[in-house]
């Protein structure tokens, strides 16, 4: 998922009464209130004593235009209280001297609500590009490996949470990475940037699977030793390409197993899983490595415990491998799309992070 698809679903998450811009709508409710007024006032032929509406317009505008155009509108609402024709100031002075003071209040208002939106926005860009720094976009292939992910974070107008993934290239292959750290939202990200500082290093200088999740392992118990009753946790799957990705070598730490999407149909691959890591027990119970040979046309569906562990309003678990074959021969972009609208629809609520990774080994460079 790009910059431009992860701050899309913000934008999505948010809604109005939470910080998202207000709608087209509100834009329009100051002019067409005062058309409204002033066209009632005009096709009636007694008094309608309705002047007191437009010290609604001023404070509507405050919502969504800015304190010059707040002052255009109060200036304007004023003015028509002189016109003889609309006899909006009937029967006094006293709608003139509230809107008066109405208007001068929505002005000031509006000044301070847009220095406040502008720290704002300088904020969650700063917010925004931290958090891309800890979980940057997948590139859309990486050497003979072609990736596709989706991450949805339970916590609101964040772009990562507890869960984390990432594929990179290395003198010892292709290498992918996913797993999910204990608890969720802004509270596990400095446990997901170790993590993946951690693995991205292991790319580099770890001639092996066991040895790369040994390092991840061991990060997570130095950090957990600096901080008193920290009870750091991770589980994680991590996965090596061949130079001619024709085959995958997989190793587990108590991550919930990945799926091989083959002719149609979606294939559990049961791995023998190890501790999960931070624990302290990874030498007494190692992870595992299995090879898998790879066809033309395979790929490989990494899922976070997000998406299997959801359930219905009945308490039944997410079908995940029932939904993957039916949605097994979709490109990848549309099969991790599919899956997150299957899930919302399937669950009451999805309160966990989510994160789907889609990995297809491509070395001949075909398009699909």
């Amino acid at each position: 998922m790009g910059k431009a698809d992860r701050r899309h679903h913000i934008r999505e998450s948010q809604g109005w009464l939470r910080g998202a811009p207000p709608p087209r709508w509100v834009r329009v409710l100051p002019p067409s209130l005062l058309v409204a007024v002033c066209t009632a006032e005009l096709l009636s032929r007694y008094p309608l004593d309705i002047g007191f509406l437009l010290g609604a317009i001023p404070s509507l505008a405050v919502l969504s235009y800015g304190p010059a155009a707040t002052a255009v509108f109060g200036a304007i609402v004023i003015l028509f209280l002189f016109v003889p024709p609309l006899q909006l100031n009937h029967p006094g002075n006293t709608d003139l001297l509230t809107i008066t003071f109405v208007a001068i209040l929505s002005v000031a208002i509006s000044l301070v609500r847009s220095r406040r939106d502008a720290h704002l926005v300088t904020v969650r860009s700063v917010a925004e590009a931290a958090q891309l720094a800890v979980l940057p976009p997948l590139p859309g292939r990486v050497g003979p490996v072609r990736c596709t992910a989706l991450y949805r974070a339970a916590q609101r107008e964040t772009l990562v949470g507890g869960d984390f993934f990432d594929v990179r290239a290395g003198p010892y292959g292709v290498r992918a990475v996913m797993g999910d750290v204990q608890g969720h939202g802004l509270s596990a990200v400095s446990t997901v940037a170790s993590l993946l500082g951690a693995f991205r290093e292991t790319v580099l200088d770890q001639g092996d699977l066991k040895s790369a999740a040994a390092r991840l392992d061991r990060r997570l118990v130095v950090d957990s030793a600096q901080t008193a009753h920290a009870e750091l946790f991770a589980t994680a799957l991590l996965l090596e390409f061949s130079a001619d990705a024709d085959a995958v070598r997989l190793t587990s730490c108590g991550h919930p197993h990945p799926f091989l999407l083959r002719d149609g149909k979606a294939v559990e691959l049961v791995l023998e899983p190890g501790a999960p890591l931070g624990l302290g027990f990874f030498e007494i119970s190692p992870p595992q490595i299995c090879t898998v040979r790879l066809e033309h046309g395979d790929r490989l569906f990494l899922g976070s415990d997000g998406v299997t562990e959801s359930r219905d309003a009945t308490g039944a678990f997410y079908p995940l491998a029932e939904r993957l074959t039916t949605l097994a021969r979709e490109r990848p972009a549309d099969l991790t799309d599919r899956l997150w609208e299957d899930l919302l629809r399937f669950c009451t609520a999805v309160r966990d992070d989510v994160a789907m990774l889609v990995l297809t080994p491509d070395a001949q460079g075909d398009r699909g």
